[in-house]
C-alpha cells in the first residue's frame, strides 16, 4: 500500500488528482462548521444523544449534525435515493431499459437520483426543522426561520451531491464514498482525545484500552477478510468456428463475492432500529417510552438478535435484488459458456443460485458478528462505540477500492508508456 501511494504521487497526473480530492475535503470540513441561521446548535448538542438515529447521521456527517450546520443532514438523503432507484430499476420496466442503454441510460438514471436526492433531502428538511421548532430549538420560531432552516439544509445537501460528483470525475476513488469515509475519518482525533481525557483522569485503565485495540484489529481484519473474500465459480466456453478462425475454448470463472451487499445490510438494519429510541426519546416521562428505550438500547440482548436478524434479512434481500442468477445463465448460454458437469440454462441458474445462498449466509454472519462486536465490547468496557462496527466498515471498504482504483491507474499509466 505504502508502495502505491509513493508511486502514485509522483506519476503528476493522478498526484494532481489526489490533491483535488483533498481539497474537496477541505471544503467537506468547512461546509460542516458553517451554522444554519437561526437554530440553537448548544440546546441541539445537548438533546443529541449517541443512542439514537441522530447519533448515527452525526457519525456519517462529521459532527455536522451536532454543529447543526448546512451539511447537517449529510449524503444520506442521495445514498438512500439511490438505493431506491436500484430497487426500482427491478420493477420499473422503463428504469430497467435505462440500465440496458449503456452510458446514455447510467446518464438518465443519475439524473432521476439526483432529483430523488434532492426531493428526500426536502422533506427530511421539513421535518428537522418542526423537529427543532417543537423542541424549543429555534431562536424566534416562525414560517420565517423554518424557510431558512429548510432550504439551508437542502441546498447543504445537494451542495454535497455536487462535491461528490466531482471528486468521482476529477478525483480518486467514488466520491460519495469517500465525503463518508472523511466524515467518519474526522471523528478519530476527537475520540483518540476522548480515551486520553478518560485514561488520565483514571476511569480508563491500560487493560480496557488493550481490550479495545485488540477488538479493533480483529474488526478490521475481519472487515478486509468479507470485503475480499469471493467464490470462483469455472466456467468453461466451447470453441466455435466462423470461417478459418477458432474462438473460444478458454476456462474463466464467475467470481461470487462473499458479502455482495456491501454495508447496506447494516445501515438499513441500524436506521430501522433505532427509529423506535429517537421516538421514545421525545416522550420521557411515558412509561411505554421509557420500556421501548430500554429494549432497544443498542448493549440490551433483544436489540443483539434484532440487529443480527435484521442484517442477515436485508444481505439477502440485496442481494437477491442486485444480483439475478437466471441472467448470468442466460449470457453465459448465448455465448456458448458452461459450468463443468452442468447443462446451460436453468441447471447452470439453480447451481449459481444455491451456491450463491450459501455464500451469503456466511457473509450476512461475519458481517453481523463484526457489527455487533463493538456493542458487546461497549456492554464489557463500558465505552460506548455503538457505531463503530459500521463505521470501520465504510472506512476500510472505503479504503480498499481507493487502493485498486489507484492501482489501476498506475497499470493504465504504465501501459500508456510502454505503448508509446
Amino acid at each position: 500500500m505504502l508502495d502505491t501511494l509513493v508511486s502514485a504521487w509522483k506519476a503528476q497526473d493522478i498526484r494532481a488528482k489526489i490533491l483535488f480530492t483533498l481539497g474537496i475535503f477541505l471544503v467537506f470540513r468547512f461546509g460542516a462548521h458553517v451554522p444554519v441561521p437561526g437554530v440553537d446548535a448548544e440546546a441541539f448538542r445537548a438533546m443529541l444523544g449517541t443512542g439514537n438515529l441522530f447519533g448515527f447521521i452525526d457519525v456519517i456527517s462529521g459532527g455536522a449534525l451536532g454543529n447543526v450546520a448546512v451539511f447537517a443532514m449529510g449524503i444520506m438523503p442521495y445514498i438512500n435515493a439511490s438505493i431506491i432507484m436500484q430497487l426500482l430499476t427491478v420493477v420499473v420496466p422503463y428504469l430497467e431499459r435505462c440500465a440496458k442503454e449503456g452510458e446514455e441510460g447510467r446518464k438518465k438514471i443519475i439524473q432521476f437520483t439526483r432529483y430523488g436526492t434532492v426531493f428526500l433531502a426536502f422533506v427530511q428538511a421539513v421535518g428537522m426543522s418542526i423537529f427543532f421548532g417543537r423542541s424549543g430549538i429555534l431562536d424566534t420560531p416562525g414560517i420565517g426561520s423554518y424557510i431558512v432552516v429548510i432550504v439551508s439544509l437542502t441546498a447543504g445537501t445537494a451542495f454535497l451531491m455536487w462535491l461528490g460528483e466531482l471528486i468521482t470525475e476529477r478525483g480518486i476513488g467514488n466520491g460519495i464514498s469517500l465525503i463518508i469515509f472523511a466524515g467518519i475519518v474526522s471523528g478519530i482525533p476527537g475520540g483518540i482525545t476522548t480515551f486520553y481525557t478518560l485514561f488520565m483522569g483514571g476511569e480508563l485503565n491500560a487493560l480496557t484500552i488493550a481490550v479495545f485495540l485488540i477488538m479493533g484489529l480483529i474488526i478490521i481484519v475481519g472487515i478486509v477478510n468479507i470485503h475480499e473474500g469471493q467464490r470462483r465459480i469455472p466456467v468453461q466456453y466451447a470453441k466455435r468456428v466462423v470461417g478459418r478462425k477458432v474462438y473460444g475454448g478458454q476456462s474463466t470463472h464467475i467470481p461470487l463475492k462473499v458479502n455482495q451487499a456491501g454495508v447496506i445490510p447494516v445501515i438499513f438494519a441500524m436506521s430501522i432500529l433505532l427509529f423506535p429510541t429517537t421516538i421514545a426519546q421525545w416522550f420521557p416521562d411515558n412509561t411505554f417510552a421509557v420500556w421501548i428505550t430500554n429494549i432497544f438500547n443498542f448493549t440490551s440482548i433483544p436489540y443483539m438478535i434484532m440487529y443480527a436478524i435484521m442484517i442477515i434479512f436485508f444481505a439477502y434481500f440485496y442481494t437477491a435484488v442486485t444480483f439475478n442468477p437466471q441472467d448470468v445463465a442466460d449470457n453465459m448460454k448465448k455465448y456458448g459458456g458452461f459450468i463443468p458437469g452442468l447443462r446451460p440454462g436453468k441447471p447452470t441458474s439453480e447451481y449459481i443460485d444455491r451456491v450463491l445462498s450459501r455464500i451469503t449466509l456466511a457473509g450476512a454472519l461475519f458481517l453481523a458478528f463484526i457489527a455487533l462486536l463493538p456493542n458487546m465490547t461497549a456492554g464489557v468496557t463500558g465505552l460506548n462505540i455503538a457505531f463503530g462496527g459500521t463505521g470501520m466498515i465504510i472506512v476500510v471498504g472505503v479504503a480498499l477500492e481507493t487502493m485498486k482504483q489507484l492501482e489501476s491507474q498506475l497499470m493504465m499509466r504504465h501501459y500508456q508508456g510502454f505503448m508509446k
